[in-house]
């Protein structure tokens, strides 16, 4: 956006004096820094009068939603005095501590001033910086266990896909997986438990992890030291490879990955496809066909925010749909105080900046986050495989899995006007919110 909308003198500063942490606080001192020559002087007692007014009778339910879309659509038609207006009135309203209104204004609230001052690129590159240096392995690990500890939305991905791989393997003696996910390998361990108890031949096993961004590649040596000591333990032959140093996924070739004639290839996506950049997807799949995999997993997010990245507005309504959810999952998945829960949200952050105030054409910004529906995945991997889909033993360990949860969780097959759609649909309170599929390739 034109950055002539503010002018120095109606550019807004924002005084949030209860950040949760540095990263979160190092990323709003770049909106402070943009303003610094602007004092509250410049605002007239009658505008800030007024504004306070208004306070009251918009802290109600739902409220976040509604001022945020007003704020969406006050940037589209670039009307400055809107603007200056709602993202006054936001930031008085938001918290990172407080309900879930109160939060997602907090971190919707930092891209829309991204977006209306054109410093997206460089509010998502200092909260890249922080997350590294603030990255550890057992920190991150945690994390991630204490996610699916008390929720599904990662293991629905992992049991399902870990099914139809093993189903696709079965009786092959040399396995080749190769990993494009971000979950730390938390995913394999059951996969060598129950390769350990096959009633044949205990196969040899070569897991290719391939790492995208360096805040991952950091933990990866720990990451592989204790997976080669699990399948020490669970005596399953085993070899663990890196693939790191990749700006983005299609940078990746046959030849780094080292598929071996001999191998049975398995191909397993979670939450890998949507970091590939739009245009780049149809070739990055077209170089899984070429490694002639006996099945490819798919597990991504029930979201668009492809089809709308050119219109402002119906992205961010998608955009802010979507993460509703998640924060209203994570509201009543976390006791109030929980810090893991702070943590996961603070996550979306970087997510959220990326999709809604940085441009798309930038390759140096780091992952794409261009979510995408399952219907939309399927018109891409048909291209190229054929849907294999999940066997009833399968989508029985699913619905066990969901068990161990509070009550809300569901698992649901396309159906309706996703007749195109193939795989399994979690759902939370009967909302789509994850997609998992399994495909082989296409007999043509």
């Amino acid at each position: 956006m034109d950055t002539t909308l503010f002018t120095p003198q109606e550019s807004p500063t924002f005084f949030h004096c209860n950040q949760q942490s540095n990263d979160h606080a190092a990323a709003m001192d770049m909106q402070s820094n943009n303003n610094q020559s602007h004092t509250s002087a410049s605002q007239s007692s009658d505008s800030t009068d007024h504004h306070l007014q208004q306070l009251p009778t918009i802290a109600s339910d739902k409220w976040a939603s509604r001022l945020l879309k007003e704020c969406a659509r006050a940037i589209s038609d670039k009307d400055s005095t809107k603007i200056h207006h709602l993202l006054w009135m936001l930031n008085e309203l938001a918290s990172p501590y407080g309900d879930c209104d109160q939060k997602l204004a907090s971190y919707f609230l930092q891209a829309l001033f991204c977006k209306a001052t054109d410093s997206g690129l460089r509010c998502h590159k200092t909260l890249s910086l922080v997350a590294e240096k603030s990255n550890s392995f057992d920190s991150a690990r945690k994390l991630i266990l204490k996610f699916q500890e008390v929720s599904p939305w990662m293991n629905f991905g992992h049991v399902a896909s870990n099914g139809a791989i093993l189903e696709a393997l079965e009786g092959d003696t040399k396995l080749h997986i190769i990993d494009i996910s971000n979950t730390l390998c938390t995913q394999w361990p059951t996969l060598l438990e129950s390769l350990a108890t096959r009633n044949d031949e205990t196969p040899h096993l070569k897991l290719t992890v391939v790492v995208i961004g360096s805040t991952v590649s950091l933990v990866m040596k720990e990451v592989g030291q204790r997976m080669e000591k699990f399948a020490r333990l669970m005596g399953v032959p085993f070899e663990f490879n890196v693939i790191s140093g990749l700006k983005h996924l299609g940078e990746l070739t046959k030849e780094m990955l080292g598929v071996q004639e001999d191998e049975a290839v398995a191909v397993n996506c979670i939450g890998g496809l949507r970091r590939v950049e739009v245009q780049e997807r149809a070739g990055v799949i077209r170089l899984f066909q070429s490694l002639k995999p006996k099945v490819v997993t798919v597990v991504e997010e029930e979201a668009d925010f492809s089809s709308s990245k050119d219109e402002f507005v119906k992205c961010f309504e998608e955009c802010l749909r979507f993460y509703t959810l998640y924060f209203e999952m994570l509201e009543e998945s976390f006791f109030p105080t929980s810090n893991d829960r702070l943590m996961l949200e603070r996550e979306c952050s970087r997510s959220i900046v990326r999709v809604l105030a940085c441009d798309d054409l930038n390759s140096d910004q780091g992952e794409c986050e261009r979510r995408e529906r399952g219907t939309q995945w399927c018109e891409r991997l048909k291209e190229a495989f054929s849907p294999s889909g999940f066997s009833d033993d399968v989508v029985d360990d699913v619905k066990a899995l969901l068990k161990r949860y509070k009550a809300g969780w569901g698992v649901v097959p396309p159906e309706g006007d996703d007749h195109e759609s193939t795989g399994l649909y979690l759902t939370w309170k009967e909302v789509r919110v994850v997609w998992a599929s399994a495909w082989k390739p296409s007999k043509a």
